[in-house]
């Protein structure tokens, strides 16, 4: 065996080339690292994202009613930046994000409200865990912690202020969210106007089974999302023959022809 003796400045750009936001045996990787899982995030989302009291701020550059498939995958990409590149990239990509929305801010002239923020980091969390455990299986406190954790530390680089110390706070706070930031208003049904005609009837309906699966009841209560056993049945189902063969066939499916490329690049983690 051959033992190799390096410098400090060597071993300090070997170690430092080693560190990464996201810790590499994470299970926030391991969630985001697989497509469907990452889908079912974005078809939560979805549906919470419509009914944020600040859903305005999604309407001042027109972007997202005009390619809501388009925004998603570009979301998906820097979220895979933040999670499986390096530290010093993943800062890059979330220092973007933040200067992206303070462009906006400066454009439209008032400031996007730091409550918008954290729903969007909350949403996050809770579509992350939520799609874990409808096909996998229960998330430890521990993993849970660590979902909270990636995303926190997300939120502090982005300078928010007053984020919750712990996933139990996190669970408080969420709840006080859901209850006073969110209201069913017309950008929400145009913004399913929008899905509904980008996706067509058959994966519109299909998303819409997901998120009654996937939200809490106060998002299903909004937006009139009725009980779907059929769907349940359909993911079970899935979550017994589930592998990435299955996969590589079936997910290109649930998206217009336009994002399948966009869909096959997510195996690429």
């Amino acid at each position: 065996m051959v033992y190799r003796s390096y410098t400090l400045p060597v071993a300090y750009n070997i170690l430092k080339t080693m560190d990464t936001f996201v810790n590499k045996h994470s299970i926030v990787r391991k969630i985001w690292g697989q497509p469907d899982l990452v889908l079912l995030i974005f078809a939560g989302a979805a549906a919470e994202f419509s009914l944020n009291k600040s859903v305005d701020w999604l309407y001042f550059t027109g972007k997202l009613p005009k390619d809501p498939m388009g925004r998603m995958f570009s979301t998906v990409a820097y979220a895979h930046q933040i999670i499986f590149m390096d530290r010093e990239k993943a800062l890059v990509a979330i220092d973007m994000i933040t200067k992206i929305h303070k462009e906006v801010e400066h454009k439209r002239g008032i400031p996007i409200p730091d409550w918008a923020y954290k729903d969007v980091l909350f949403l996050l969390i809770w579509y992350s865990i939520r799609s874990f455990e409808l096909l996998e299986r229960k998330l430890t406190d521990a993993e849970r912690e660590a979902v909270f954790d990636v995303f926190c530390r997300l939120g502090q680089r982005m300078g928010l202020p007053r984020l919750p110390e712990n996933y139990k706070d996190w669970e408080q706070a969420r709840k006080a969210h859901l209850q006073h930031n969110l209201e069913r208003t017309h950008f929400s049904n145009d913004l399913f106007l929008q899905y509904k005609k980008q996706l067509g009837p058959l994966r519109y309906h299909t998303m819409i089974a997901l998120q009654w699966l996937l939200a809490p009841p106060k998002v299903r209560q909004l937006l009139c999302l009725r009980e779907n056993y059929c769907a349940r049945y359909l993911v079970d189902l899935y979550s017994l023959v589930r592998n990435p063969l299955l996969q590589r066939h079936v997910l290109p499916l649930l998206v217009p022809a336009a994002y399948r490329a966009a869909v096959k690049k997510l195996y690429q983690r």
